[in-house]
């Protein structure tokens, strides 16, 4: 499915890459090291471990699809304290996610994205008191399934790191669409 291809290099990725779904590994020690909470979100969103599921239950739910792509959004940075270049660039990765992952709703409703980070939608999160307010807008990450990412970009053939002051970003889609011929 070429198109999806085309989509995400006009939402603006700047790396595109067919999922390796045997990359597509939910792994206890990725878990472990969302338990230790250094990104804050653990046990505070809907979109986060422990609320997005088990491990067995992301699994399970990640082998249901037979195909995925792979989206990198990467930026410069001035140097490696660049926050605010990692800022805009975190902003448009997920703003194109966002773009990519309607589009891709309209040939595959049932899709599995996964973002980069933790849901930003709401400034602060009903869970677990209330219930999610954007349950069709929230994607839980990568890591949050439990996905190495370096290993899930080597494996499907895309670098994790692009060099001395850049910063990447990557997400992907879970489909039932085939993706060949990226």
């Amino acid at each position: 499915m070429q198109d999806i291809v085309a989509l995400a290099f006009d939402a603006g990725f700047s790396h595109v890459a067919e999922l390796n779904m045997d990359a597509v590994l939910a792994m206890d020690e990725v878990r472990d090291m969302c338990r230790a909470d250094r990104c804050h979100a653990y046990g505070h969103t809907w979109s986060c471990p422990p609320a997005c599921g088990t491990p067995e239950h992301c699994q399970k739910r990640m082998s249901a699809y037979p195909h995925g792509i792979l989206l990198q959004t990467t930026g410069s940075l001035e140097d490696d304290f660049d926050v605010e270049a990692i800022g805009r660039t975190q902003l448009l990765h997920k703003k194109q996610f966002e773009t990519l992952v309607r589009q891709v709703r309209t040939l595959d409703r049932d899709c599995l994205p996964l973002t980069a980070g933790a849901c930003t939608i709401c400034r602060k999160c009903t869970y677990p008191t209330r219930p999610c307010r954007f349950p069709a807008k929230m994607f839980s990450s990568m890591e949050a399934y439990g996905l190495l990412v370096s290993d899930v970009c080597k494996k499907s053939g895309l670098e994790y790191y692009y060099g001395p002051k850049t910063i990447t970003y990557s997400s992907c889609i879970l489909t039932n669409l085939n993706i060949k011929g990226v």
